[in-house]
């Protein structure tokens, strides 16, 4: 009985936490920036790309779709992304849709900043950046190691 008793509290206690990692990043989410703000970002966009919800390393915990924009000074997502903890943007040179196209790339990737929020984002570019030196704008879930979604933009 008392194994029986263990199992099931352990496998309780797991589920629970596996739970609280997934809702608390959507607990704890800033608000998106205003659409209003979003799109006059994107109306001065150099390149644009779309994030489509159904690439090879996306599933339905790990998903974004939407139109990402890029200005000189500002990388712009409007659209939606899966909730999750940790996620990164990146600009790739060569576009990828799954962990295993990313990691032999990931040192060579620029980190633009962290995304927080899942329901489109603003982020600025570290000055200097030259965009034709890459091709692709990448969201990865850095603590768990998990492609969410790409968009090549050139």
């Amino acid at each position: 009985m008392r194994i029986i008793g263990f199992l099931t509290h352990g496998a309780a206690l797991a589920v629970g936490f596996a739970l609280g990692v997934y809702t608390l990043p959507i607990l704890i989410a800033p608000d998106a920036p205003p659409a209003e703000m979003l799109q006059d970002s994107a109306e001065r966009a150099l390149f644009s790309g779309e994030f489509i919800r159904d690439l090879e390393g996306s599933d339905f915990l790990h998903w974004g779709e939407g139109a990402v924009s890029l200005t000189p000074t500002e990388i712009v997502h409007e659209g939606k992304l899966a909730p999750g903890p940790d996620y990164k943007l990146y600009l790739v040179n060569g576009f990828v849709e799954d962990e295993d196209g990313f990691a032999p790339l990931k040192a060579d990737a620029l980190l633009v900043g962290d995304v927080k929020t899942f329901g489109g984002f603003l982020l600025d570019l570290p000055q200097g950046v030259d965009l034709t030196a890459y091709d692709t704008v990448l969201v990865w879930c850095e603590s768990f190691g998990e492609f969410i979604t790409a968009a090549q933009y050139r």
